[in-house]
């Protein structure tokens, strides 16, 4: 059992351990930025990896959580029983929802662009998820290029896939899609 504080940590687990079988993400881990701790190609690309998201405990979100390649949801209000049940259940290949959830999340219909939108992340390499992250805050290439201690044409190269991986034309556009995946505080939906 490998235990991470933020989302980079839990792909260097993912990568050191090829024999991990679940994992368990908080959707507001340090790194994750909302949804796209989902989106990462280290469980999503590889078929025996399920991803169970723990967050909040509103359909709208499970939803979304679901839409991006969850195989369960826990809540963070779920007792030991039901996490156990839980775990049980997506190790076996199955999925999980709190049964005081199944109905609402039930009624709710699949967002395809969201996805649309998972599948897209999902290509971006690690370092380029990083780069996003910072063309997000705002960040110039010179200042994304010190922040990775990188050359700063190799954020333009990075810039360019994402751009073309993403399906957007400028940096804007790029930020206010991660910024579409942001889920806000427990409580309400972002």
């Amino acid at each position: 059992m490998h235990e991470a504080t933020d989302l980079a940590t839990a792909l260097a687990a993912l990568r050191a351990d090829p024999d991990i079988d679940l994992v368990l993400l908080d959707l507001h881990m340090p790194g994750s930025h909302g949804l796209t701790g989902l989106d990462r190609g280290a469980w999503s690309a590889s078929g025996g990896r399920r991803a169970g998201g723990v967050a909040h405990d509103e359909p709208q979100v499970v939803r979304r959580v679901l839409d991006h390649g969850a195989a369960g949801f826990i809540g963070k209000s779920a007792s030991p029983a039901e996490i156990g049940a839980a775990i049980r259940q997506v190790l076996d290949c199955g999925s999980w929802l709190p049964a005081a959830l199944a109905d609402a999340v039930a009624a709710l219909p699949a967002d395809s662009s969201d996805t649309d939108l998972a599948g897209r992340l999902a290509r971006l390499t690690e370092q380029q998820s990083r780069v996003l992250a910072l063309l997000a805050e705002g960040l110039l290439n010179k200042q994304i290029a010190d922040r990775l201690s990188i050359q700063e044409r190799t954020v333009k190269a990075h810039v360019t896939a994402i751009f073309e991986k993403l399906k957007v034309r400028n940096r804007t556009q790029a930020g206010m899609l991660l910024r579409s995946l942001d889920l806000g505080e427990p409580g309400r939906v972002g």
